[in-house]
């Protein structure tokens, strides 16, 4: 391991467009699963100027049947559910406006063929809602057992967000990004490089926007938020601080640039410090283990970090669409472990039943729990109650007595 090196991750806020898509889909599987904690939910948004479009594969008791016959009141439900999660993030400008945007539901039943490989039937286990390969990842660099990078990222936007949304911070519109790049001494994060934030802004609220020097309320303001997240003493006289560095930022969201659902899987995961798998997590129930299996091995990660196995550790997970058990399970505690990761390998199926609906059944995955998911990292997060289960460190005293 190199003894110095620097990192950098980034973070995008809840008005992004994509995070904007990317709640918009949660929204809907919360929705669906409130009626059918079976439902199938694969739902992709995308969001532009003033327009919202839904497509993708469903199917759940009280939404809608394997027909394609839509309950009651079940698609005006939808759309108002659209709308109030673009009024919750605060969009009601010109471009982009909770009540006047145009929407569309293109949302059909999911494919009998999909649907016959995954269902529970006879002898026949619930299989994997597609193939793929998923990672979990934990770090001892931060009490969350998150990278510092990101988890500082994550942590200037949502105290951004926060004044937004209280008031105090009234020039601040919902599209933002910030980006923190660390200095790093045998592993520990002791020191900011660079600090990045690009935010919008009300329009006119900065008379001298045009000057490239930028307004100094809004770096004064942002400079605050820097110190109130990072550590004391991180940001010294050497720490490059970028705010607003293209200058004015009035048109943003939607309305500046078009949303996807899915498109910052490395904001919500791990800021690049683990590898991923590739597949995004919002839009989809937990029968798709591109989200549960990603859940349950930064559940394992995690709980093998606060066990004290490791002070890094990455699972990987793979699965064949249709086939219930997972075809390989990968430890790597990057050099840092007590304990040979092969151990762990072999205790940890053992432990957690890794079949999908074992992971569901482990973590209570089938409810209405995935829109605060969507915004501000899927991990890392404060387990509270049925929200963030896989955050839990319940598991170790069971791995201490096993290894």
């Amino acid at each position: 391991m190199r003894s110095e090196f620097i990192f950098t991750s980034e973070s995008v806020s809840e008005g992004h467009p994509d995070k904007v898509s990317d709640q918009i889909s949660d929204t809907i599987v919360d929705l669906f699963l409130s009626r059918d904690p079976e439902a199938r939910v694969a739902c992709e948004t995308l969001t532009t100027t003033d327009r919202v479009i839904l497509a993708g594969e469903v199917r759940g008791e009280g939404m809608i049947d394997t027909d394609g016959n839509w309950a009651p009141g079940a698609l005006e439900e939808i759309e108002n559910a659209v709308r109030q999660t673009v009024k919750k993030i605060g969009y009601e400008q010109d471009g982009f406006h909770w009540q006047n945007l145009t929407f569309e539901n293109h949302l059909h039943p999911q494919s009998a063929h999909i649907a016959q490989g995954v269902d529970e039937s006879g002898n026949k286990d619930e299989g994997a809602g597609d193939q793929g390969i998923m990672f979990g990842y934990a770090s001892d660099e931060t009490p969350d057992l998150m990278p510092a990078t990101l988890q500082y990222s994550h942590q200037i936007l949502k105290q951004m967000a926060n004044d937004r949304h209280s008031g105090k911070a009234p020039f601040l519109e919902p599209d933002s990004k910030s980006q923190v790049t660390l200095r790093y001494v045998n592993e520990v994060p002791v020191e900011a490089i660079a600090l990045v934030v690009s935010t919008q802004h009300a329009p006119g609220y900065f008379k001298d926007s045009d000057n490239p020097a930028l307004y100094q309320e809004l770096r004064d303001y942002v400079m605050g938020v820097f110190h109130s997240v990072l550590p004391e003493g991180f940001i010294t006289d050497k720490t490059v601080i970028h705010v607003n560095p293209t200058g004015r930022f009035e048109i943003g969201g939607p309305d500046g640039d078009a949303g996807l659902t899915g498109r910052k899987i490395i904001v919500d995961t791990y800021g690049g410090a683990s590898p991923h798998g590739g597949g995004a997590f919002s839009g989809k129930d937990p029968t798709k283990v591109d989200r549960s299996a990603a859940y349950i091995t930064r559940y394992m990660a995690k709980n093998i970090v606060a066990a004290g196995l490791a002070k890094r550790c990455a699972i990987q997970l793979s699965y064949a669409i249709g086939v219930a058990e997972p075809l390989s399970i990968n430890v790597d505690l990057h050099g840092t472990g007590t304990v040979s990761e092969e151990k762990l390998e072999e205790i940890l199926p053992k432990l957690v039943r890794l079949t999908p609906k074992g992971i569901r059944t482990h973590l209570g995955l089938n409810k209405p729990i995935y829109s605060p998911t969507a915004a501000y990292g899927h991990f890392g997060r404060k387990a509270e109650g049925d929200l963030f289960t896989w955050e839990r460190t319940d598991l170790v005293d069971a791995l201490k007595a096993a290894v």
